[in-house]
């Protein structure tokens, strides 16, 4: 798997495919996280803005490779376990380029509520906001790998399906994401910093649970 995992990686960043994601993410942070403004509200917003990006990089990972490359890989590697490498590559990216951006931003803010009266700790508010940030991570690469290939082959069906399951996965009722980001927001108010294992907990049992019913499929296809 060690061997997989360099192979995708090695992929991911010399197609340069991955600069398109990264530049909106940069772009959307530049336009709604500005210097001085109350750090748990930045810290959400950071990471909801992760969700989509986080599965567009799955989409990168799962489509990068020409078929007769993918084709030698399955074959020497079987078609479940490179499947898999290229899931958990976008992961690492994903949760990579939203940590970095986390810290950035915890430095940058205001470490007070939006009223100005409570203080924020800055340590508690990072690690509440890299909660949050992970939650994302995992539920955008869930929703990447269940509206891409093996599932959705045609990118007429699978981008707008993954756009569309992105935002559900921000907005939608019980989705952990929604859990973590509305839980900085809230803390903004009140000043109660949420730092809580269970959106993650959650995020990574509906991604373990999407990794290998794509992986599954993709082996059942590929044999």
């Amino acid at each position: 798997m060690t061997a997989l995992l360099r192979y995708q990686t090695a992929l991911l960043l010399r197609s340069q495919r991955w600069l398109p994601p990264v530049i909106l993410y940069a772009v959307f942070l530049g336009v709604g996280v500005q210097s001085g403004q109350p750090v748990l509200d930045s810290l959400g917003y950071t990471a909801a803005a992760l969700l989509p990006v986080a599965a567009w990089l799955v989409r990168i990972c799962v489509t990068g490779e020409p078929p007769a490359a993918r084709a030698c890989v399955t074959a020497a590697r079987g078609p479940a376990r490179t499947h898999l490498a290229a899931l958990l590559t976008a992961l690492c990216a994903a949760a990579m380029l939203g940590t970095a951006a986390t810290l950035v931003v915890t430095v940058i803010s205001h470490h007070a509520t939006n009223d100005q009266r409570l203080p924020v700790p800055p340590l508690r508010a990072g690690t509440a906001g890299l909660l949050a940030t992970l939650v994302c991570a995992l539920l955008g690469t869930a929703v990447g790998a269940l509206t891409n290939r093996p599932l959705l082959r045609s990118p007429g069906r699978a981008v707008p399906t993954m756009l569309l399951a992105a935002l559900l996965a921000v907005v939608a009722g019980g989705s952990p994401a929604r859990a973590a980001v509305s839980g900085l927001v809230t803390g903004s108010e009140s000043g109660r910093i949420p730092v809580s294992p269970l959106p993650v907990a959650a995020a990574a049992l509906l991604t373990a649970a999407a990794f290998t019913l794509a992986c599954a499929l993709n082996g059942r296809r590929s044999s």
